[in-house]
């Protein structure tokens, strides 16, 4: 019996998430800021409008919850203090409201953009070093630092997913190594959420893609056994991709990495 809390349930990944988590458990909790972005509460749903940057909102929303999947926030690059505000404030009072409500886990959405100046040419494992490729990458480590000292200091059980592309298909080349498809991401949520004897861990969110730059060899001490392959859309991304720019190619984070760039690629190792 296990009750999971869904935080940013109307944003970019939470409706997949929703109607793949639907029914599995013996309630889910779709939080989103705005209620009506909500839609109906199906069965074994309900529903909670709360604000990540109020301490109080967060938590009242995990009264009785056993996990919390934490996909809330600002979803992408912008400006400095969205970021700050949504996804170092929101994610703090997360990890807060958990630790004050007992909550046993906390599953939290990093993304691969934590680690995105690293060079494409180099296999990343889950102990490389940050290398945040803009604002909301900094976000992200911080996340994670987060994650790990209520782990550390707490006791609380945490999983960091570096997420790749989230898509229903890889869109260009890149994404033929870092796509994450919505069934795999489902399973992955599944095995988070189920999984014992968890401390503290990193896994990235990633698809069985043939041409994957990212030793996620750790997933499969939680179970997580991908299905889909990016490759299966060669053909299509190679006739209708998205081109990348010259900066973008070079590195893990793609175009974050490109965006605003006025440094010297040479000196980046």
């Amino acid at each position: 019996m296990t009750n999971v809390l869904l935080t940013g349930a109307a944003g970019r990944m939470g409706p997949a998430i929703r109607d793949g988590l639907r029914g599995r458990y013996s309630m889910l909790r779709v939080s989103h800021h705005r209620l009506d972005r909500l839609g109906e509460a199906a069965a074994g749903e309900e529903l909670n409008q709360a604000d990540l940057c109020s301490l109080d909102d967060m938590e009242a929303a995990m009264d009785g919850i056993d996990v919390v999947i934490h996909m809330g926030g600002r979803g992408t690059e912008g400006e400095w203090e969205v970021i700050h505000e949504k996804n170092i404030v929101g994610t703090y009072n997360v990890f807060e409201a958990a630790r004050r409500q007992k909550v046993s886990r906390v599953i939290y959405a990093s993304s691969h953009h934590a680690v995105g100046f690293h060079r494409r040419s180099k296999t990343l494992d889950l102990d490389v070093e940050p290398r945040p490729d803009g604002p909301y990458g900094v976000s992200k480590v911080f996340g994670e630092a987060l994650g790990r000292m209520y782990a550390d200091k707490h006791g609380m059980s945490v999983v960091s997913l570096r997420i790749g592309a989230f898509r229903q298909k890889p869109e260009d080349i890149r994404q033929l190594s870092v796509w994450l498809s919505p069934k795999d991401c489902i399973q992955l949520l599944e095995r988070c959420i189920e999984a014992t004897d968890i401390h503290y861990a990193v896994i990235y969110g990633i698809s069985n893609n043939t041409r994957a730059i990212w030793d996620n060899s750790d997933a499969a001490l939680i179970g997580y056994k991908p299905k889909d392959n990016a490759e299966d859309y060669l053909e299509e991304v190679l006739r209708d991709g998205k081109p990348e720019g010259e900066i973008a190619t070079l590195f893990h984070g793609g175009h974050f990495c490109q965006m605003d760039f006025d440094g010297d690629p040479s000196r980046i190792d």
